[in-house]
């Protein structure tokens, strides 16, 4: 198929449940490479205020609705739906200047952060709709006043501004979070790869899996969307600091004080340690990864190198060693065999940076490439956006300017020489703020210093070494579990972190009260709170039948100093505190020998331990174990057993309970603290 000659198409926009053309013709997208139609942008006649409405009122409820899990799995079927039809979204990720290894970050990396996201929402979250932050906070001695933090959806609409470089990873990235946290999305991509973005949006809502209202999109300018943002609502943004600043200053989301998340223009840097010379391994990586962020994607990550800093000795041979593998990629048409770089996204883009160039060259020499002169395998050298690989050196970076605060998003990087490390460190900071680092380097002293002196400018430092070199996801890979974002210029947000992404559409709320009502607002039982049915043992119930604060407390068993030696020669634990009067007393935190620990978690597993065939399936884990008073011989132990928290398992027979696990002795005195986590049937049948 000869993916340029398709007839273009008129982009629609999705918004109050429908497919919405706009009122004019649009303005034309153009295949990056041949420069011909690929579609029609016009979003003329939309009603934004509406569409804001539509998401809060209708999308929102059906989502809070849904649990933590449920939300999850609703991602995971997304995913994979998307994955299985990935072929048609490639076929279009061509018109966009990428080749198939450019259109797999965007495409498949998209999808595969949404299944990131929904395997990590599945597995670190709750199955509720309330999630807890932190400890309780005790506010009286008695237990009777205490708070817990919580944290519940905002009752807005997430308003999700992406940049023209990653139409699909764009949009997935921040709507996965977005979706788990229970919050609706309206999406707003960057008009030059728009039609991409829309055909994948059209998949989804023809999945039916997404409640109506959870996702929209506008294809074409937002018109007066911003002055119709609330307070409950949020506001995403990549792509340039001006562009950024002057949405962040909108009257609108300064009056409602709108969450708003940027991410901007960022100068980011790779330093080549003092250590990694010609002819070692991490010099030969270095020059690998420098080359491979300026021509994956032609340049066009946020991520990518734009200053390249190493030792004043090796720079030669640097600049040398990049001029040579430059020269060897070849450009082209994205969906022609052979092609390794692809063209800008537009002959504007293309313009924008030849400009940019022309600025750096205040600072510095273009020491490979030629901006002027277009060399290309494939594709048309007037009407494509193509630009071969520009490599500068900036001899002087202390007194240049340019070189720091200038960003050609394109295949651009200037070199720049350093003495010692905290050159390299002042250097990088130069840049302002940068959402990634690299430092190439097998030394760990070079690596310790780098890192702590760089990382308050940046919100990624990768270190690159020879034992990382295969299994590491290079300088410019965001990751669905790591922040993205960055200080400074690089617009001071966060986006992804795993769970902290979730949590930015999530408002934190301290909640006080009686430790009993605390509980049936979190799901969880605290210290306060009173027992449940005490008249059947809890391992006796399945899932249906228990209920957060059954609990048990057992009989006691005496701790003698037989059962001391007896578990110190069976485990080989023969510690002195244990097996030694002398050295124990010795000891300023004991009166003589003690208990070992686990001895006493031991025990109490064996006072609270129903022992027939039952619900309880298997014990998993302990959290949070905490040794508070010694033990004795001639000390006697109990149990207080309580049903703390319960998660059932979507799709699965069983569910988690987590079991708060209190250990005393005679006089009272807790001894020790911690957390049960067992399997437990949702139902259950005596054999």
């Amino acid at each position: 198929m000869n993916v340029s000659a398709r007839v273009p198409r008129r982009l629609e926009s999705y918004v109050c449940g429908r497919w919405t053309p706009g009122e004019k013709q649009g303005v034309p997208l153009l295949d990056a490479s041949t420069g011909n139609p690929v579609a029609f942008i016009d979003s003329t006649g939309i009603d934004f205020a509406a569409a804001l409405a539509y998401g809060r009122e209708v999308g929102g409820p059906k989502l809070r609705a849904l649990s933590f899990h449920e939300r999850a799995q609703m991602l995971k079927s997304l995913g994979q739906v998307l994955m299985d039809i990935k072929e048609e979204f490639y076929l279009e990720s061509a018109f966009t200047g990428a080749t198939r290894a450019d259109g797999w970050v965007d495409i498949e990396g998209g999808i595969g952060t949404m299944l990131s996201y929904s395997s990590k929402g599945r597995r670190e979250l709750p199955n509720t709709r309330v999630l807890i932050d932190g400890d309780v906070e005790l506010l009286s001695k008695d237990n009777s006043f205490s708070a817990q933090h919580i944290l519940t959806p905002l009752h807005g609409i997430a308003v999700h501004i992406n940049a023209f470089n990653f139409p699909v990873w764009g949009m997935l990235e921040k709507i996965a979070p977005t979706l788990i946290a229970g919050m609706p999305s309206l999406v707003k991509p960057a008009s030059q790869t728009a039609y991409l973005t829309e055909l994948v949006v059209r998949r989804i809502i023809e999945t039916g899996i997404l409640p109506e209202g959870a996702l929209q999109l506008v294809s074409g300018s937002v018109g007066d969307l911003l002055d119709h943002v609330e307070g409950q609502d949020a506001v995403t943004f990549t792509g340039s600091a001006w562009t950024g600043r002057k949405l962040k200053s909108h009257p609108a989301v300064v009056a409602n004080s709108v969450r708003f998340t940027m991410e901007a223009d960022s100068l980011n840097a790779s330093i080549l340690g003092p250590d990694a010379g010609p002819g070692t391994e991490e010099f030969d990586l270095f020059v690998k990864e420098v080359a491979r962020e300026m021509t994956s994607k032609a340049g066009q990550k946020c991520t990518a190198i734009r200053r390249v800093i190493a030792p004043k000795a090796h720079v030669q041979a640097l600049v040398e060693a990049l001029g040579d593998r430059l020269a060897k990629t070849t450009l082209g048409n994205p969906s022609d065999e052979g092609v390794r770089m692809g063209p800008l996204a537009s002959l504007a883009q293309r313009d924008e940076v030849r400009e940019r160039i022309r600025d750096l060259s205040a600072d510095a020499e273009i020491v490979a490439g030629d901006p002027a002169n277009v060399r290309i395998h494939s594709g048309d050298a007037d009407k494509g956006a193509f630009l071969n690989p520009v490599l500068l050196y900036c001899d002087k970076p202390f007194t240049a300017n340019a070189v720091h605060d200038v960003e050609a998003f394109g295949p651009v990087s200037t070199v720049m020489p350093y003495d010692g490390l905290d050159e390299a460190i002042a250097l990088a900071q130069k840049g302002k703020g940068s959402l990634a680092a690299s430092v190439f380097t097998n030394d760990p002293r070079v690596a310790e210093e780098m890192v702590i002196g760089m990382a308050p400018y940046h919100g990624r430092i990768l270190i690159g070494n020879r034992a990382s070199a295969k299994s590491s996801t290079g300088h410019g890979s965001p990751l669905a579990g790591l922040v993205h974002g960055g200080p400074g210029r690089a617009g001071g947000g966060e986006e992804m972190g795993g769970m902290r992404g979730v949590k930015h559409y999530m408002q934190r709320t301290a909640v006080q009260g009686t430790p009993r009502l605390l509980s049936a607002v979190t799901g969880r039982w605290l210290e306060g709170a009173g027992a449940a049915d005490t008249s059947v043992h809890p391992f006796r119930k399945s899932l249906a039948e228990l209920k957060i604060g059954d609990q048990i407390v057992t009989a006691s068993r005496m701790v003698t100093l037989e059962d001391i030696e007896h578990f110190a020669h069976f485990t080989g634990d023969t510690f002195y505190a244990h097996m030694d009067e002398a050295a124990a007393k010795a000891n300023p935190f004991f009166e003589g020998r003690v208990a070992h620990g686990y001895l006493i978690v031991s025990f109490a597993a064996g006072l609270f331990v129903d022992p027939d065939p039952g619900p309880v399936l298997a014990n998993y884990g302990v959290d949070n174990l905490r040794l508070l008073t010694p033990v004795y011989p001639g000390d006697a132990l109990k149990v207080r057993l309580t049903c703390k928290e319960i998660n059932p398992r979507i799709n699965a027979e069983h569910g988690e309970v987590r079991w708060d696990c209190q250990v005393t002795k005679q006089d009272d005195a807790v001894v020790a603290q911690y957390d049960v986590l067992t399997m437990v049937a949702k139902t259950w049948k005596a054999q």
